[in-house]
């Protein structure tokens, strides 16, 4: 495979905020040193926090740059994560950017939180998906791993997952089988995950080899049970579809093994951070 594109999403932010300049700093802030730190409104899990302090450095090299909670802390109100000091000018062009990375972040590291503990006394992990905000991908993964989660696949180019779609043509076990051995002889190290709509999806993709993981999509808690004994263990099974922290706990005590779930990345509520000038 070729070498994938490199983003740099700290630059991309930057640029799009700062522009040409920051105008209001350049005119209207006096050049002399300032202390600023970047702390929490509300209760939280910190993430993004190196992302936020690589940011400041960026704007100004010159910057003291202090971690003081890293990701994966649990904050209360009004704990620090980041303290910096330098010229004012320079603090305020990128605490916009800074707390913007800090906030979607570490909304993300807290909804995973409250999933995770959602579930806790049971086996079951909780996954993210590829439902991430385009260009910001390792970093919400990062986030959710900040949260005690555990990343899915990066990318298509990492694990084989297919899907209904995929399957939309007709392809029969026969075929499937064929594409499992071709794949796993051209790919050894790449797990293959196959997603079962059916009771009788599972039964037909047990009898392949090659198969590490079936994905229970939208199955009710019945069906997962029943997926569970008739797996007897030999595969991961991943439920899917329609999950929240009201319906995470009943579908962990099915005995899946892990519980995917999209809205970690896309509809996390960012948290509210603030930048303290002295």
């Amino acid at each position: 495979m070729d070498a994938l594109p490199t983003y740099d999403p700290i630059a991309a932010a930057l640029s799009e905020d700062i522009g040409a300049g920051d105008l209001t700093s350049q005119y209207f802030v006096e050049c002399r040193n300032g202390f600023a730190r970047l702390f929490a409104k509300e209760p939280a899990i910190a993430a993004g926090v190196e992302t936020a302090a690589e940011v400041f450095s960026r704007v100004d090299s010159t910057l003291s740059i202090r971690i003081i909670r890293p990701s994966g802390t649990r904050l209360n109100p009004g704990e620090s994560v980041l303290e910096v000091f330098g010229p004012l000018p320079s603090l305020l062009t990128a605490e916009r950017v800074a707390l913007n990375f800090l906030q979607h972040l570490s909304g993300i590291a807290t909804l995973t939180d409250r999933f995770v503990q959602a579930i806790a006394g049971t086996h079951a992990q909780i996954l993210d998906t590829r439902k991430t905000v385009p260009g910001l991908r390792l970093l919400e993964k990062a986030a959710v791993v900040a949260g005690g989660g555990t990343n899915h696949r990066l990318g298509l180019y990492d694990m084989v997952m297919v899907k209904d779609n995929h399957l939309a043509s007709g392809t029969t076990p026969e075929q499937l089988q064929i594409a499992i051995r071709r794949c796993r002889k051209e790919h050894p190290k790449v797990r293959v995950e196959l997603e079962a709509d059916t009771l009788e999806q599972v039964r037909i993709f047990l009898e392949l080899t090659g198969v590490d993981i079936i994905l229970l999509d939208n199955m009710d808690l019945h069906s997962m049970r029943s997926a569970v004994e008739l797996t007897a263990g030999r595969v991961l099974l991943e439920a899917s579809g329609g999950v929240n922290l009201e319906t995470v706990a009943a579908i962990a005590a099915t005995g899946v093994d892990r519980i995917s779930i999209g809205a970690l990345t896309h509809s996390a509520r960012a948290v509210d951070f603030s930048m303290e000038i002295r």
